[in-house]
């Protein structure tokens, strides 16, 4: 029976708060997943930096450091410091444009001959030849071998007395050439040397960017009439740019640190002096003169500098050049 008293309903804040929810354990395997993925990369590209650090960057900073200061190696109570003298002392120096004058030479003619003839072999290369992979591999074979050997071998060949190179011009009734005594036939020697080695290895360059290259771009270009020349320079070359620009890139920089072919090819001059009259001598090849014979690493780390600042300007210039040339093509 009902007495018509409501009863108010039970509140629920009198009622105690329910225990907070015990965290989830994670389980060994989550850590170490996570672990892997946050910190693994950086733990497996640390050796790089590390070695690059310790043989890269640390030898370049201190190269800055000895480029002024005066440091030479026959009389260490000479050290101290030197300031911009030892760059004004290069700048000032015959030798060093003298070397400066013979690497832009041989650069200009081993570079430019070995990157057309890189690309024009590698074109003879991506038709349907026979025996492909052996001609393929063969190229590369001047590049593989040892760099002292070849230069010996072609030291040879442009003796004066019993060189082949003479022989040959002897018979065609044209004379012979003292390759060693004048710039113009040392440079010419020294970037056969060059060229010989390196077209090769560009030309496999070339040949692995053309393989990427669409047939339907050729077939369209053949519709419209193009020949097989026109379709090099037309479709090829700005199709396969980057490679263009990153193979003038690289010979650029090993142009202008050209130092072996030009020490062994006149043995019978020490000390790099790179011929009689410094005929041959690159910048290279002065910077080691200066530092290991001359004794005076001031001044040859102070030529270090200034050849790299050099090579990264004209390596710019070419890249950036090579890049619209190739690129307006299209």
């Amino acid at each position: 029976m009902s007495t018509g008293v409501a009863v108010p309903p039970r509140s629920t804040s009198s009622m105690p708060p329910s225990p907070p929810a015990a965290p989830a354990r994670i389980s060994w395997r989550t850590r170490l997943s996570r672990w892997d993925t946050t910190h693994m990369p950086y733990l497996l590209i640390a050796p790089f930096f590390l070695i690059f650090g310790a043989f890269g960057l640390f030898p370049l900073l201190y190269n800055g450091v000895v480029s002024v200061r005066t440091w030479r190696l026959d009389d260490p109570a000479q050290d101290g410091w030197a300031g911009l003298g030892n760059y004004a002392r290069v700048l000032g120096d015959d030798r060093f444009w003298n070397a400066m004058l013979n690497t832009f030479g041989i650069f200009l003619l081993s570079t430019v001959p070995q990157l057309i003839l890189a690309l024009l072999l590698a074109a003879l290369l991506n038709r349907r030849l026979r025996v492909r992979t052996g001609l393929r591999m063969g190229v590369l074979l001047p590049y593989i071998t040892p760099i002292a050997a070849s230069t010996i071998v072609f030291s040879a060949l442009f003796a004066n007395q019993f060189g082949l190179v003479n022989h040959v011009l002897s018979s065609a009734g044209l004379g012979q050439i003292d390759f060693r005594a004048e710039k113009w036939s040392s440079w010419l020697a020294i970037a056969t040397m060059v060229n010989w080695r390196y077209i090769g290895y560009n030309a496999l360059i070339y040949l692995a960017a053309m393989q990427a290259v669409p047939k339907v771009l050729y077939e369209a270009a053949a519709l419209d009439g193009a020949g097989a020349w026109r379709q090099l320079w037309s479709v090829t070359v700005p199709s396969i740019r980057p490679a263009v620009v990153f193979t003038v890139i690289l010979s650029t920089i090993g142009g202008m640190q050209l130092f072996t072919e030009p020490l062994l090819f006149d043995p019978e001059v020490s000390e790099a002096a790179g011929g009689s009259d410094g005929q041959f001598q690159t910048i290279a090849m002065l910077i080691y003169r200066t530092g290991w014979k001359e004794l005076d690493l001031g001044r040859a780390a102070a030529m270090s500098w200034v050849l790299f600042l050099v090579i990264i300007l004209l390596a710019a210039a070419n890249g950036f050049l090579t890049n619209r040339l190739s690129g307006g093509r299209r």
